[in-house]
Formats: C-alpha cells, structure tokens, sequence
C-alpha cells in the first residue's frame, strides 16, 4: 500500500475570452468506497477520440508554452466559429483519457475490490492522464499475469471499436465491408481480425506507404484514395468482396459519397439485380465514426435510394448490445491482447512532455504512424 494522496492531472480548459489553455494540476486522490480501486496508472494512449477533448477547436498553430518544466501550461487562440461548437464546455476544467492501465496501490473493502490489490488492470473511465486513478472494480479489466502496463493501455477503445465494427456488419445483414483511414492504429487491428474471422475487407489509404504497411501484415484489399484509377480500383475490390457497409474515418469531402458511388457500381456490375430507375435495391451503409477531415461531408447522389449515411461511436454501440455481449468481446480482447489487438506506440512521454509543443504538434495531427503513450509516473 502507497501514500498516493495526491497526484499531478491533466486538464485542458477553454475560457470565454476564446483560448484554450492546457496545464497539469495537483490534485487530491480520493479515497476507494467499497467497490473502488486506486491505480498508479502507468500507460495511457493518446487516442484521436482523446484529441478531440484536449485541443478542442483551437487553432495549434497560435500554440504559446508557458509555465514551468513540472507544470507546463499550453495556450491556443480557438477560432469564432470553433467557439460555437465548443459553448457546452466554455469556463468547465476538464480531465482528459479514456483508457489507461497499471497497478492498484489501494482497495475498497468489497471482497472484489481486494482481490486486485497489486494486480495490472486495464482501465475505462476517462480522466487517465492522471498519475492516480480511483474508479469502481467493473471499470477495470485484470491483465494476464506477465502482460506490461504499456501491452495493456490500449485494451478498450481500439480493440472494442474494430470488434464493434465487425459486429455492427454481422447484426445488419452485410458479409464485407470497407474502412478508411486503415492503416491506423485501429485499421491495423481490423485487419487482423477480419483475416482470422474470415470477412472480406476494402482497406482505403491515402499513400503508398500506408499501403505497405497493410500489405506486411497481409491485407488483401487496398485503395488508395489518392491514386488516378481510385474509384476503377475501389469498385473492383467492391465486387469481388461484396462489402455494402463502410466505416469512415475521414468524415469530411467526398470519400463517403465516394464509397456509395463504388458500392452500387459493384451491385450493377454483379448482374444479380435487375435494373431499376430508382437504383439498385441493395442497402449501402456508410457509418461516419471520425473527422480526420474537418470539411463538411459531400453526397453526391447517384447510387440510387437504398442507401444510408449515419454517425456510429462506439460506447453508444455497447450500451445497445448489453452486458452480456459486452463482455464477450472484453474476453476476447484479453484472450488476444499480445496478437490481433497488439498495439504499437512511437514514443512514450510523462505528463509534462505531452505538454511541450514539439511533442503536441505531432501526436495532435493524427498520423498514421505516430502513436504516443502517455506515462504519467514517468519520472517518479
């Protein structure tokens, strides 16, 4: 057992006057009801899903460092318009993390809460860039014994999204699908266990050398969105995989529209449906779950009317399937945590490196291949 009373956390803030000032506060470590853990949390990844609540809709390129080397403090103008999507949050210090793992220093009293005294758990809950962590016992997932805090980080939001990908395509009927962005991270682990379930998938890049990341680790299926025979190598790929729903990543310009477009040229190209003015009657889906692309989304229209466009995030996805499902997946993360949903950083910072600007402007464009890991007791 520790002394951790308190611990240094990240918070990012932005104020009515439009800046958005990020900084690490110290911070009381509350003590574990029955059914809580203290962890000493020794891994966290920062996810795009995270970027979205650390920086905002702040302009990076008005970054200002401040502060000390323990206590940093980054600043950045937020453009007007960026303002007004960000009004539910103006003048509220918000900690930020999704997932996270590392050992439990302190317990509760519940016979659960004790049993994971000094174990490595993996951790959902938000507020993880934090050097301690209380939260409950069901937000914890225990780590087989020999797996690293670092091997462990990444245990829900990845490995629960792909998983739910795969799982939306079975529930709604389709048998392939496509995903973009997909050498990430993410689009990494997609691979992996589409090759082991056997599901056809349309992997879109937007470089060669995203390209042969995939290809290395046995991706049948890649476009590259930026190549001139594009959409000629996007509707092949469709007809021979089938797939009629796509994950997108991007979000922004014309690739959704893009997909819908290659989607029911592959229909028509198939032979199997008659023709119909009003387009085939095969259900195109396109789920958007990223804005990788700010700009808005553009539909051109000439896929016929069996189609959808709709917005798809993955804790709503669980709260549909329940419990029961829920906790099939988180098992099979677990049995597969070392090989299909290994994940792999470029650097690993404590809480103040995430704060110096050098390090924020990389990780903060999102690109493949540049994946960082947050220690936060780094340095202790």
């Amino acid at each position: 057992m520790t002394d951790a009373t308190h611990g240094l956390q990240l918070r990012t803030l932005i104020k009515a006057s439009g800046e958005l000032e990020i900084s690490l506060l110290d911070v009381p470590t509350p003590e574990p009801g029955p059914d809580e853990v203290v962890v000493r949390v020794e891994a966290t990844p920062i996810n795009p899903s995270d970027l979205g609540l650390l920086v905002g809709a702040a302009d990076l390129s008005t970054m200002q460092a401040s502060g000390s080397k323990e206590h940093p403090v980054i600043t950045a103008k937020v453009p007007e318009a960026g303002m007004r999507a960000m009004a539910g949050r103006v003048g509220e210090s918000m900690p930020v993390g999704n997932e996270g793992a590392g050992v439990v220093i302190k317990t509760g009293s519940s016979e659960a809460a004790k049993a994971l005294m000094g174990r490595t758990v993996a951790m959902i809950g938000g507020a993880m860039y934090a050097q301690y962590r209380c939260l409950k016992v069901a937000e914890c997932l225990v780590l087989p014994e020999g797996t690293t805090a670092a091997e462990g980080a990444s245990c829900f939001v990845n490995p629960l999204t792909a998983l739910g990908m795969t799982e939306t395509m079975k529930r709604e009927g389709h048998t392939a699908l496509v995903h973009t962005a997909a050498a990430s991270n993410l689009g990494q682990m997609l691979n992996r266990i589409c090759l082991k379930d056997g599901i056809p998938l349309v992997n879109i890049v937007r470089s060669s050398e995203q390209a042969e990341i995939l290809r290395k680790i046995g991706a049948k299926y890649i476009v590259d969105s930026t190549a001139p025979d594009f959409m000629e190598s996007l509707i092949n790929a469709l007809v021979e995989t089938g797939a009629t729903i796509a994950f997108d990543a991007i979000g922004g310009g014309k690739l959704a529209g893009q997909i819908l477009v290659g989607m029911e040229a592959a229909v028509n190209k198939s032979g199997k449906h008659p023709y119909s003015r009003y387009g085939s009657s095969v259900h195109k889906q396109v789920y958007i779950y990223g804005a990788l692309d700010t700009r808005p989304t553009e539909i051109a229209r000439s896929f016929g009317m069996a189609w959808s466009v709709g917005g798809w995030l993955l804790f709503p996805f669980l709260m549909k399937i329940g419990q029961a499902d829920i906790q099939r997946l988180r098992q099979r993360v677990v049995d597969e945590l070392k090989t299909t949903f290994a994940s792999h950083y470029t650097k690993v910072v404590s809480l103040a490196e995430a704060l110096d600007p050098a390090n924020l402007a990389v990780y903060a464009k999102r690109a493949t291949g540049e994946k960082f890991l947050i220690d936060p007791n780094k340095d202790k």
